[in-house]
């Protein structure tokens, strides 16, 4: 398993989960993406998007302004 950091400070919605959503399709199964957010729709945006993806949204925090939220790529779909 291997984290990947997204910085998309300053970015506002919904930029920070396009973003977010392209580097994921590029992540094995189970990796993390770790992203660092300004944009306060973050916490909605990104518990509405694992939601409705399947990731799963295994962290969330903040810290001097800057949201941090941690993606667990979904599994495969089993064959």
């Amino acid at each position: 398993m291997s984290e990947t950091l997204l910085d998309v400070r300053g970015l506002s919605c919904p930029l920070p989960v396009l973003k977010a959503n392209r580097v994921l399709r590029d992540l094995a199964p189970g990796d993390h993406l770790r992203v660092l957010a300004t944009d306060r729709a973050s916490s909605s945006d990104f518990q509405t998007f694992c939601r409705q993806t399947g990731h799963a949204l295994v962290a969330r925090g903040e810290e001097a302004g800057v949201l941090s939220f941690v993606i667990r790529k979904k599994p495969e779909p089993a064959a």
